[in-house]
């Protein structure tokens, strides 16, 4: 199995795209680590995929050292990281306040540097490793009505991109996935569910993308079949803002 011997840590992976990307990184070889605010989605998908369920705030500084200490106590090594845990708000611009705003920056944007900066040192170590943090093709297309998301995730995208030039002397990569509207719980539980006809209808694949067709293009990213890829985002939207 090409992740074999791999050690993973997948946070927001409780459930939809990163309980996804959790058990196609497990069946890919990887021993995961399930880092979820959520410790009962946490323990749920650590239990389907025979993995470490650890409860964490990603935007709290210590409890993110907490992850990679027990992940390193556990496994001694840290060869994957996938950001994935994020807040998906629905706020018209009329209704946004700068709390609102902070409250997204610190899991979305903020939570990614903790986390990237957590398992660096055992990465530059190792003399490998692979990031892979999870944007949105919201940044593409301008969606309303999320204009703190959208910044948070070009953030993303922009710290890729800086990340992948400060550590490929390491042996690191870093790379981006910007998934399309995903019928995940959370966007099912939400009022983004009544935007899937409409989102159907402007993609070159007419159907609604499922956490299952993000996975596999995180498992490329994250196998040492990528290792010529660094800085990159791969769109995942059915085609969506193709351009």
């Amino acid at each position: 199995m090409r992740l074999g011997g791999r050690v993973a840590i997948v946070t927001g992976a409780g459930q939809g795209i990163g309980r996804a990307i959790a058990e196609k990184l497990s069946s890919d070889g990887a021993a995961v680590v399930v880092a979820d605010l959520n410790a009962a989605t946490a323990r749920a998908t650590a239990a389907a995929v025979g993995g470490l369920a650890y409860p964490v705030d990603v935007s709290d500084e210590e409890q993110v050292a907490g992850l990679a200490s027990a992940v390193r106590e556990t496994y001694g090594r840290i060869d994957i990281l996938v950001n994935d845990a994020a807040i998906v708000p629905f706020v018209p611009w009329d209704d946004l306040d700068f709390a609102e705003w902070r409250r997204i920056m610190s899991v979305n944007l903020d939570g990614v540097f903790l986390t990237c900066r957590a398992v660096y040192p055992d990465m530059k170590a190792a003399g490998y490793g692979r990031i892979v943090n999870i944007t949105s093709n919201v940044i593409l297309a301008g969606t309303p009505n999320l204009a703190h998301y959208v910044a948070a995730k070009g953030g993303v995208f922009g710290f890729t991109r800086a990340l992948a030039t400060e550590l490929g002397r390491c042996g690191i990569t870093v790379n981006a996935v910007a998934p399309g509207l995903t019928a995940s719980e959370g966007v099912l539980a939400g009022p983004h569910a009544d935007a899937f006809d409409f989102v159907v209808s402007l993609q070159a694949i007419p159907r609604r993308g499922e956490p299952a067709d993000i996975a596999p293009v995180v498992a490329f990213l994250a196998s040492e079949e990528a290792g010529w890829v660094t800085g990159a985002m791969i769109v995942a939207d059915g085609g969506h803002t193709r351009h």
